[in-house]
């Protein structure tokens, strides 16, 4: 599969964007296990344009990364196409336009999934940003702003006139925000349209290497994007690839994944501080399948998302790893 001129191999699975989530660091660990492109977190336009440090910040890239994406979001024009400028001197491999995010302080102002409710906005935008920087331009949305507009497949076509080199779809509705299951049917509808030129990658409740290889299968998209199925699990990229290359499950060994929860952990709180590194890193603590279905795991676990220091959260894993994987 190719982007312009990047080009992913065969059936890439990459990293989503992820707010609070997709930092540098779990960019390069997913990187490193087999993601085949990375995406940042997502860029406000508007606080690109006023010059938020903690905005611009997001911007810092390692070439380690690459092929990296940098992802951002509006709902005007001009600033969309003055933050693609910006982003574009940062030196990212492309840049995607946000679509797709459902959160009521982005879609309800009318940026992200809620463009979905102003599609000639949306087209305005996203060919204004395609003629303003020389970079790929990607899109990521949504099937649709509710159950009763599903609208991709019609939608498609038109955000492809307008000049991107890819679309990335979510299987659900804005209005389902996170909630039931993703619906893949329309995302192997619009891959099969043959008005459809440019790579079609479909994101949506990809959390295992079998999940992946039947949306490949089964809808024929040209990649897939994984998300939360990613979040306190970096090495699913590792056990996807290994199961497409041989058909082999469980490559990664426990031991192996509690060394890079140990490695996101010591960097995350080098990036940021000790305190908030620690709180940083709760969510992928919470989310990870290395201890779902632990019997009488549920103290230990309100331990660990309690934690504030290296040395406490160094402890609770190194008795959960004793009492459990040895």
């Amino acid at each position: 599969m190719k982007i312009g001129n990047i080009d992913l191999g065969e059936r890439p699975v990459m990293l989503a964007p992820m707010e609070d989530v997709t930092d540098p660091s779990f960019r390069l660990i997913c990187r490193e296990q087999g993601a085949r492109m990375v995406y940042t977190e997502f860029v406000s336009a508007e606080a690109l344009v006023r010059n938020i440090a903690s905005t611009a910040r997001k911007l810092n890239i390692d070439d380690r990364e690459r092929p990296v994406a940098i992802q951002i979001y509006g709902r005007d024009v001009e600033p969309m196409v003055e933050a693609a400028k910006m982003v574009e001197e940062a030196g990212p491999d492309l840049i995607d336009i946000n679509f797709g995010c459902p959160v009521k302080k982005v879609a309800g102002k009318g940026a992200g999934a809620g463009m979905l409710r102003d599609i000639p906005k949306m087209l305005a935008i996203t060919e204004a940003v395609v003629k303003g920087v020389s970079l790929p331009v990607t899109v990521k949305t949504r099937l649709g702003w509710d159950c009763e507009s599903k609208i991709i497949t019609e939608l498609g076509p038109r955000l492809q006139d307008c000049g991107i080199k890819a679309l990335t779809v979510h299987g659900r509705t804005r209005s389902q925000m996170y909630t039931g299951q993703a619906d893949w049917s329309l995302i192997g509808e619009l891959k099969a349209d043959p008005r459809m030129e440019i790579p079609i990658i479909g994101n949506g409740d990809i959390t295992s290497p079998e999940g992946c290889v039947h949306a490949f299968d089964e809808y024929g998209v040209d990649g897939v994007m994984i998300g939360r199925g990613a979040i306190g699990a970096p090495w699913i990229f590792r056990e996807v690839a290994e199961y497409m290359r041989n058909g082999m499950k469980g490559m990664v060994s426990d031991e192996e994944k509690f060394a890079l929860l140990r490695r996101q952990i010591s960097e995350s709180i080098d990036r940021i501080d000790e305190y908030r590194g620690i709180l940083h890193i709760r969510r992928h603590l919470a989310a990870t399948p290395l201890f779902k279905g632990l019997p009488d795991f549920r103290q230990t676990r309100i331990r660990m998302l309690r934690a504030e220091t290296a040395s406490e959260l160094e402890q609770i894993l190194r008795e959960t790893e004793e009492k459990y994987f040895k």
